[in-house]
């Protein structure tokens, strides 16, 4: 069993992740590691001779993918083979992934952006605790998410959500979660996601819910950004993520520092 902290932020904090070489266990052991190793979420990883497959799982069951997970299993595979490029594949597609000097990026692959219908989501605001701003959006990236915008990072501070009713609106609009940010400035946000329905009450690092807010600035031109996580549970993180407009939608590659311990 090894501990990455993944997206690390000037060198420290971090999202823990444990990853482990696919070993056969039951999916009710798969979910009991979290809990075992005092992390949100597991990776497992099986090593092919041509590419690398990946299953994650919290302490609730299995994700159809997990961006700071990711950015774990390339980190451990960096450590373990000393690999700088990665083939990757979950239940859901295939990928590639690269190691640079100072981060592990990966292809965010198809992000679906869609403006949520009126009254929708007023219940998820009501229990989060935010004001309706513009820019409020539903993006997915396996599974939808609600994309929601604060005026600053005190208002995102300030957020303290009923996480019981949070997960009640989301499980009644199938909803991974709820991902509130500041408005960008200078290529800067700082970012919270908030995730009861999969047994993850806050998360310290959020790379998927990251491509997808990338994806939906990247309607008004080419993006490169880094969210800031992590501060509310004392633990310091970030991620980066890169979009590029295309004919056919944004291309968005995200990842992150870590390092395994």
């Amino acid at each position: 069993m090894t501990i990455v902290d993944a997206c690390l932020r000037d060198g420290r904090g971090g999202s823990p992740t444990v990853v482990l070489a696919e070993t056969g266990l039951s999916d009710e052991e798969r979910r009991a590691l979290p809990v075992h190793s005092g992390t949100s979420h597991a990776v497992f990883v099986d090593v092919g001779e041509t590419e690398v497959s990946l299953r994650f799982f919290t302490s609730t069951g299995e994700l159809p993918s997990c961006g700071h997970g990711t950015v774990a299993a390339m980190a451990y595979l960096a450590d373990r083979f000393g690999r700088r490029d990665f083939r990757l594949r979950t239940r859901e597609r295939a990928f590639t992934g690269y190691a640079t000097d100072d981060a592990y990026w990966f292809d965010a692959g198809p992000v679906e952006v869609r403006e949520p219908a009126s009254g929708e989501c007023d219940g998820v605001l009501e229990a989060l605790g935010a004001a309706p701003m513009a820019g409020l959006c539903v993006a997915s990236v396996g599974r939808a998410r609600l994309l929601v915008p604060v005026a600053d990072p005190a208002t995102l501070a300030g957020l303290t959500p009923d996480l019981d009713r949070l997960r009640t609106e989301c499980d009644h609009l199938g909803l991974l979660g709820c991902y509130a940010y500041s408005v960008p400035a200078g290529g800067r946000a700082a970012a919270r996601m908030f995730a009861p329905s999969i047994g993850v009450p806050e998360d310290i690092a959020n790379a998927n819910s990251t491509s997808c807010l990338a994806a939906y600035l990247a309607q008004d031109g080419d993006v490169s950004l880094t969210v800031d996580m992590g501060d509310a549970l004392g633990v310091p993180a970030a991620v980066k993520a890169v979009a590029q407009r295309t004919e056919t939608g944004p291309r968005v590659r995200v990842g992150g520092a870590a390092a395994v311990r």
